[in-house]
């Protein structure tokens, strides 16, 4: 009763004095916002980036995966996807299961030199798979399937792809300064993308952008980066798709 009573008391005994302003009365200057970069979390540091492995190129299909309608024929027919990495292996390149070294040096080059984490797309297909992930004609010699082909973006450079190609060509000056060949890179002419790809002795960059290049393995929005192998250091050959390869060159469980 007695805390009603004060509450009551209080009520009675308060007055109200409103306060006007002016619509545009500043009374303390508001400073500017400053953008500050965020530090880096511990995982986004170069020290913490994942090492780039064969493991990054294992074949994204999946039976899970529904399948897609082939309608170039005269009568529509049904793809469906490969079962996946658990059901077969990378291609076998010199006797050992893998892909081609100079993929893994180029990506593992980008992470140190940018500080930031490459995201490998498309690695290795599998002949089930690559058809289902582009039907094109094109596709069917892709080399994908022979373990000499990558697609790829760097996270937090989505935006600047012609940068990461201008790092691509720096890994050449930096490690075979004294081969011509290697240094030395070309522009394709013949090509229907916007930007016209790279070559040297031994890889082909092609750069793919927003609307370029889709397939169910690329279907994020991001402009990206395709790396050929063309000439195998090891072997000291060309490296072309073959049907062999491709077909009868990867272990099967």
């Amino acid at each position: 009763m007695e805390q009603s009573e004060r509450e009551k008391l209080r009520r009675l005994n308060c007055k109200i004095d409103p306060i006007y302003r002016n619509h545009d009365e500043v009374l303390y200057p508001i400073a500017p916002p400053i953008v500050v970069a965020r530090n880096p979390y511990p995982w986004e540091s170069e020290t913490n980036l994942p090492r780039i492995t064969k493991e990054f190129f294992r074949c994204k299909g999946s039976p899970l995966n529904p399948p897609h309608v082939d309608t170039s024929g005269t009568h529509p027919e049904p793809i469906a996807d490969c079962e996946g990495s658990t059901r077969h292996g990378l291609p076998i390149i010199h006797g050992k299961e893998g892909v081609y070294p100079v993929l893994i040096d180029l990506l593992n080059y980008l992470q140190k030199k940018t500080g930031h984490r490459v995201i490998v797309t498309c690695g290795h297909r599998c002949p089930i798979h690559n058809s289902y992930s582009d039907l094109s004609k094109e596709n069917r010699v892709s080399k994908h399937q022979i373990g000499a082909e990558v697609d790829f973006y760097v996270q937090g450079m989505e935006d600047r792809p012609q940068e990461i190609a201008g790092l691509l060509m720096q890994y050449y000056q930096e490690n075979a300064p004294n081969d011509k060949e290697s240094i030395d890179f070309k522009r394709f002419e013949k090509t229907d993308l916007a930007i016209q790809p790279w070559f040297n002795k031994e890889i082909f960059i092609k750069l793919y952008q927003k609307g370029e290049g889709r397939d169910f393995d690329n279907r994020h929005p991001h402009p990206y980066l395709s790396v050929q192998v063309r000439y195998d250091r090891e072997g000291k050959e060309r490296v072309v798709y073959e049907w062999g390869k491709a077909n009868k060159g990867y272990a099967r469980s």
